[in-house]
């Protein structure tokens, strides 16, 4: 959003500043002009009075005269021309002199001049022209015309002075130019500076932190009430959570006394029952105790899990080796060997104080539901991190995977054994609530018995 604001911000200041210099450049050009019509018009009004008076006494050597020393001092040629057309005085010979009237488009200004009115001024002088200026005044007034003068002066020098005008106009446009450019960053800035407080608080919510709260005294109105709602939404969600995981926990320890003095009750019945019948429902009731027992273990467990929030950097090899003698000690007492193959150093972006359980979880699934003999927790580096959990059991078919990560699924062939199906679905929702990813792979086994594998890849730290 910066970008496209900035983007906004710098070509309406080039298009703003532009706007004042074309105008101020072309009133520049005219302006000269206007300044140099008017003094070669004073000149040629003077040469038309000597020009007069010269063609009444008929005395034309003093008026050529005059107008050869005019024209080395300014390097401008002055002509006189007769009603009829041909040229009678000038500050060049007769031949060259009418060449130079030949060479120059002004039929429409002599004309004009000698119906006796001034022709009206020429326009302004560009830079790039090279056209000389032309001024043309009428020699007598009215019906007493007899004839027009034409001086031709030089423009190089007046285009040259406009360039220059031009030049130091632009770079006086160039500093509030820059001064604009330069503003625009950190005026962008301090525009953006609530949404860049509020998405900066919405990532801290995404990643689980709903404590965060944003600034909602500073910014403008409608900033500060989008701010205010924001923070409105994340405390009744954060309330929500809370009073969710807070009743799941508060059930769990209500309910375990009863239903353990409930499982008590039932298993003192047993020296009283008589028929057969009456043992197995008692068995029954007994097992049923157990497992709801059991849930409510695996709930509380699970709100505990749920708790955790974020993520942060963690060195994955310090967390096995707080683990490691824990799953080899679970292992061997079901027949399983626990092994790790985790580089030094190792690095990652893991749930904050949740890898450990996660890894619990992963181990304690596979030692206990795979059937095999072997379980590798294996990590190796690099973006993302990769960290496997493998067994070398019966695997899982590729049908079951997609609602493994359910909440309470169970395969149909673990039904009878220990567990409520709610591990892995927590393990996948952290995981991923960390920026990492969870899938589920086959494992170390061979040919019919494939193993099973949990991949969890994690950003690097």
């Amino acid at each position: 959003m910066l970008r496209r604001l900035l983007v906004i911000l710098v070509p309406f200041a080039v298009v703003l500043v532009v706007a004042v210099l074309l105008p101020l450049g072309t009133m520049t050009a005219q302006q000269r002009t206007q300044e140099a019509y008017v003094d070669r018009t004073g000149d040629a009004g003077r040469f038309a009075s000597l020009a007069r008076s010269a063609l009444e006494a008929e005395r034309l050597s003093a008026l050529d005269q005059e107008m050869e020393r005019y024209r080395q001092l300014y390097a401008s040629p002055v002509l006189v021309v007769a009603p009829d057309g041909r040229v009678v005085a000038g500050s060049e010979d007769d031949e060259r002199s009418a060449e130079l009237l030949e060479s120059l488009p002004i039929d429409v200004q002599v004309r004009t001049a000698l119906a006796g009115e001034r022709p009206p001024p020429p326009e302004a002088v560009w830079p790039w022209s090279d056209d000389p200026l032309v001024v043309v005044e009428p020699v007598g007034r009215d019906s007493e015309v007899a004839g027009a003068v034409v001086l031709v002066a030089p423009t190089d020098r007046l285009a040259s002075e406009v360039l220059d005008a031009w030049v130091w106009t632009a770079v006086g446009g160039l500093v509030p130019l820059a001064l604009l450019v330069a503003a625009a960053l950190p005026l962008s800035r301090w525009v953006l500076r609530p949404i860049r407080r509020l998405d900066e608080a919405t990532e801290a919510v995404s990643a689980g932190d709903l404590e965060v709260r944003a600034d909602a005294e500073r910014g403008p109105p409608e900033l500060r009430h989008l701010t205010d709602s924001f923070n409105t939404m994340v405390s009744v969600v954060q309330a929500a959570l809370e009073r969710q995981r807070a009743f799941v926990s508060e059930a769990s320890h209500q309910l375990r006394n009863p239903l353990a003095s409930l499982r008590l009750a039932v298993e003192n019945l047993a020296p009283h029952l008589r028929t057969e019948e009456a043992r197995e429902a008692h068995a029954i009731a007994v097992d049923e105790a157990t497992v709801m027992h059991r849930m409510l273990n695996s709930l509380l467990a699970a709100t505990r899990l749920e708790s955790i929030t974020g993520s942060e950097p963690v060195d994955v090899s310090e967390v096995l080796e707080t683990r490691v003698e824990r799953w080899r000690a679970l292992g061997s007492s079901r027949g399983v060997e626990v092994e790790t193959d985790v580089p030094e150093g190792l690095r990652a972006l893991a749930p904050a104080g949740g890898l450990g359980s996660i890894l619990d979880e992963l181990v304690s699934n596979a030692t206990r539901l795979s059937g095999g003999t072997r379980v590798v927790v294996r990590a190796r580096g690099g973006d993302p991190v990769h960290l496997w959990v493998l067994d070398d059991g019966g695997g899982l078919p590729e049908e079951e995977r997609e609602s493994a990560l359910d909440r309470f699924w169970r395969s149909t062939r673990h039904q009878n054994t220990e567990g409520t199906g709610l591990g892995l679905a927590i393990v996948a929702d952290l995981v991923h609530g960390s920026g990492g990813r969870l899938s589920l792979t086959d494992g170390i086994g061979e040919g019919e018995r494939p193993g099973f594998g949990v991949l969890i890849e994690l950003p690097p730290a």
